[in-house]
């Protein structure tokens, strides 16, 4: 706890900050005095994002010798992404504390990563211990935590990356001391960001995006468009492709209707409010939009949006749901495979047994069927655990396990035929499943595939060109939502979360139906009717066709 001086008895953070804005020639924006005010009363765990750029961690350092100036005897643990990045915040806490009109007169003492103020006894816990998030501080003790930008795209890449990062966060509530602080600072990398789960903790937020007000328009194929307020700035595209339009000029504004002088489907981003306009001016913000390599980036470092940093290769959001089930239709001795009104031509399931594998105890399934149109239909993505199969006592009659629940599988969904992933295993699960199908005295052949292609190359080839054609991927809404908890199921976070670039991932769902999918054939509708004029007739020779009888 805190001991000696307390805030109340010496001159606000905002004053101190004032004091050093004044020496240091800063014209102070009005959002820089609302971020003091709220550092100095926050509740003990809280969480301060704002955009790249804005001067997060300059306000941090004046914080730090705030504190100390405040109270000697304070002990904070800075903690950034890497010991480098910690580093800067301590120096710069130090600088200021040695040049600071009213603490200059105060002795320092240790190197950057460990140093005291004069007036704390605590030769074992330093005034300022400042260390990467991923450095080993078990045995520190502090007053006061603070994590700046500890969540970068190096430590969020993978879940299990991210399962790391959030482990060594969870340490610190053992270093903090009964009723001390926790800070975090920072911009958000990815959908599931530490800010977030913090602020849904009960943490005090304040959350200044770069823009107030903002407005999206997807694809901007016609010209007007309404729009909740009049906008300051408006963009077209990201990266390369990113232009400022102008008024009067690429739109004009008739109340509050964006009406584009010549709409070609891009996107368009519309914004007011700008928090800092003096120093973000026009110029500068089209030159930080061209150079922000995805819309992704952009929202996230600057409007502050919980998003992956980097574009998301296969986006789930681009499958249309459904919610209809199988159902068999009999008519003139003939018989038939609907899915709701439409018709099912082709079906096909692909098994990815988990054993063998170094690093997954999931077993994927993927069912996948198709109409004549060529669209793809993921009607079912099963995770399986547990033994391949299961045995009576007997030794050779199977009871359970994996072939048992696909047996249960091919029998619900009239499936044909199972494609089985070898790599690792050899014979033995589609020796097993053949025998669990042949109990069940079920109709289905069972083809045993051994993929020796690079699997993010098949996973790529199969999802992104029906991804990229609207209404040509479908899913079943079991398939993208968890039933039980009505969140998203785990192939759409193993989709959501997918990196081409990453080796090992949690994929074992996608693949599987990558594989169902590589295995329906691509079709097109034929056109009815006469055939149009200009079209060359088909020259190549044919043998013809004939009805062949074979007798039995």
């Amino acid at each position: 706890m805190e001991s000696g001086i307390t805030p109340s008895t010496k001159p606000s953070f905002l004053a101190f900050y004032l004091a050093w804005a004044k020496r240091q020639n800063w014209d102070v924006p009005d959002f820089h005095v609302l971020v003091c005010h709220w550092l100095e009363t926050r509740g003990d765990l809280a969480v301060l994002m704002m955009p790249r750029g804005h001067a997060k961690s300059t306000i941090l350092g004046v914080y730090n010798a705030w504190r100390y100036y405040v109270n000697p005897r304070y002990r904070i643990l800075h903690q950034g992404d890497q010991d480098g990045t910690a580093y800067k915040t301590s120096r710069d806490t130090k600088s200021i504390l040695q040049r600071h009109p009213w603490t200059r007169e105060m002795v320092l003492r240790g190197e950057i990563s460990f140093w005291w103020v004069e007036g704390n006894d605590d030769e074992r816990n330093p005034s300022m211990q400042a260390a990467g998030i991923l450095s080993n501080i078990t045995s520190s003790r502090a007053d006061e935590i603070q994590n700046d930008d500890v969540e970068v795209p190096k430590n969020i890449a993978t879940p299990e990356a991210r399962e790391k990062l959030r482990f060594r966060l969870s340490e610190q509530i053992h270093i903090l001391v009964p009723g001390g602080r926790h800070l975090f600072v920072g911009t958000p990398h990815t959908h599931e960001t530490v800010y977030e789960e913090q602020i849904a903790l009960g943490a005090d937020a304040l959350i200044l995006r770069m823009f107030k007000q903002e407005f999206r328009i997807e694809k901007a194929g016609k010209s007007r468009h309404e729009l909740p307020f009049i906008p300051e700035f408006v963009f077209s595209g990201i990266h390369k492709g990113a232009r400022l339009l102008k008024a009067g000029v690429d739109y004009r504004m008739e109340g509050r209707t964006l009406v584009l002088a010549s709409p070609g489907g891009e996107l368009i981003d519309c914004y007011a409010g700008a928090l800092w306009p003096e120093r973000f001016t026009a110029e500068e913000l089209l030159k930080r939009r061209q150079r922000t390599k995805t819309i992704n980036l952009w929202d996230s470092q600057y409007q502050l949006h919980a998003k992956p940093i980097q574009q998301i290769r296969l986006d789930p959001a681009r499958i249309t749901p459904y919610a209809v089930d199988l159902t068999i239709r009999r008519a003139n001795d003939a018989v038939s495979l609907f899915l709701g009104k439409v018709q099912v031509v082709a079906a096909a399931c692909r098994w990815d047994p988990s054993s063998g594998k170094l690093k997954s105890d999931l077993s994927g399934v993927g069912v996948v069927l198709q109409d004549d149109g060529g669209r793809r239909y993921i009607h079912r993505v099963a995770a399986v655990r547990g033994e391949i199969a299961e045995f009576d006592e007997d030794g050779k009659t199977i009871i359970g396990g994996q072939v048992w629940q696909l047996c249960d599988l091919i029998k619900e969904l009239h499936i044909p035929r199972v494609s089985v992933e070898t790599n690792g295993i050899g014979g033995f699960a589609p020796t097993v499943l053949r025998a669990a199908i042949k109990q069940r005295k079920l109709q289905c052949a069972v083809v045993e595939v051994d993929s020796t292609s690079n699997k993010n190359k098949r996973i790529l080839e199969a999802f992104e060109p029906l991804l990229l054609s609207r209404g040509m991927l479908w899913a079943h809404m079991d398939v993208l939502i968890d039933p039980d908890t009505k969140g998203k199921a785990i192939f759409w976070t193993q989709m959501r979360d997918w990196n081409p670039a990453v080796a090992e991932q949690p994929d074992d769902l996608l693949d599987a139906v990558s594989g169902a999918i590589g295995e329906t054939p691509e079709r097109f509708r034929a056109i009815g009717g006469n055939s149009p004029a200009g079209v060359v007739e088909d020259w190549r020779p044919t043998a013809g066709v004939y009805e062949v009888a074979f007798e039995r």
